[in-house]
């Protein structure tokens, strides 16, 4: 039986759940769903609901999730307005979305360490082609990990994407330890956010910045210090240096005070380097290399001046990072709270609300 549309099987109560059951490792159950689409670049207005998008074949390491919640990052905002254009004009139309919780629907044929019907989360890289916003998503293995039980899908799909960039920075590049000493600057977001509390699980002592209406709340997640940005004089303020500093804001002025709090040894690492802007502005063949340049030449010249290490950060899929992270949301050490939720049809109200701060916190699209 070859099913062309979601609503459709619904219509006629079909059994999704049990039939997956029955074959596990096909994915022919589903050949297109609902979706939001990116087809140009632009504001809100331009992301489309399509009722009717095609649903690729698994190959063998992927899964297909059936989605429950999606979250909305800055990325996704930033994509659709045109930033990494040079990578993706090409490839328009786009469905946007890297955060995803909901169950797994059928299994490539090398798939071992889930099965139907499994909650999940997790999330995609930031060059993924094919995002979460849609009915059905795909996602390789280690791209994903049994859901906390302790949280709802609407909670764990505000957290892989943010809380696997903290972890690429502090634990994979800085390979902080016990003891040592994190500077957050710009801990009121969340990757900040979540970068103070697997700093604090790890046993770290962390000092962050942010604005005035996040300090309880970062004190509350377990920084010593928590600095006003708005208020106070950061060099005057922060006493000591630091093992490493994750500098989600990434201006000059971050940057410099940031790298100055340093231990020689230590790392900065930056949210905003400045490969996409730069392929941006003058094409992949020019811009890549210039921005691997630019990289090239702050490592060397911090190293020299500073004896510090330089380097822009950004998510990547680790199977061994999701497993802390989801040990952590279960154990009540890592939570990324969700400010606001819309139906995935208000998408475009959804996007608004990000584009115009009238929330400034999480927000999650949920699926019907």
């Amino acid at each position: 039986m070859r099913i062309v549309s979601i609503r459709r099987r619904i219509s006629v109560g079909w059994d999704w759940k049990s039939k997956v059951s029955q074959s596990q490792s096909q994915r022919g159950i589903v050949t297109s769903c609902r979706a939001v689409v990116l087809p140009r670049f632009g504001g809100p207005e331009v992301l489309e609901v399509r009722p009717n998008v095609e649903v690729p074949d698994l190959k063998p390491n992927e899964v297909l999730v059936r989605a429950r919640a999606v979250s909305v990052n800055p990325l996704d905002t930033r994509m659709r307005s045109g930033y990494g254009r040079s990578i993706f004009e090409p490839l328009l139309p786009l469905i946007l979305g890297r955060d995803i919780s909901g169950e797994v629907a059928a299994l490539g044929a090398s798939v071992r360490s889930l099965i139907v019907g499994q909650e999940v989360f997790g999330a995609l890289h930031p060059t993924a082609i094919r995002g979460t916003y849609a009915d059905y998503a795909i996602l390789s293995e280690d791209e994903l990990a049994p859901k906390p039980v302790a949280v709802t899908h609407v909670e764990a799909s505000a957290i892989p994407f943010a809380a696997l960039t903290a972890w690429r920075a502090i634990k994979s590049t800085a390979r902080i330890s016990e003891g040592e000493r994190l500077l957050v600057i710009g801990g009121g977001g969340a990757v900040g956010f979540a970068a103070i509390q697997l700093s604090v699980a790890a046993g770290c002592h962390v000092t962050t910045t942010c604005g005035s209406q996040s300090i309880d709340r970062l004190l509350a997640a377990g920084a010593e210090q928590a600095v006003d940005y708005t208020a106070e004089d950061l060099e005057l303020a922060i006493k000591g240096n630091f093992d490493a500093v994750l500098d989600t804001i990434g201006v000059p002025e971050t940057e410099r005070v940031g790298i100055n709090l340093l231990k020689r040894g230590g790392h900065y690492m930056t949210l905003q380097g400045e490969a996409a802007s730069l392929t941006d502005r003058y094409g992949l063949a020019v811009g890549l290399p210039l921005a691997t340049a630019v990289l090239l030449k702050k490592q060397i010249q911090y190293r020299c001046s500073h004896g510090i290490e330089y380097c822009w950060t950004f998510m990547r899929a680790d199977s061994e990072g999701l497993d802390e992270i989801r040990n952590l949301t279960e154990a009540g050490k890592l939570k990324i709270p969700v400010e606001k939720t819309f139906p995935i049809v208000q998408v475009r109200e959804a996007h608004e609300a990000k584009d115009k701060r009238y929330i400034h916190g999480k927000i999650v699209l949920e699926l019907d």
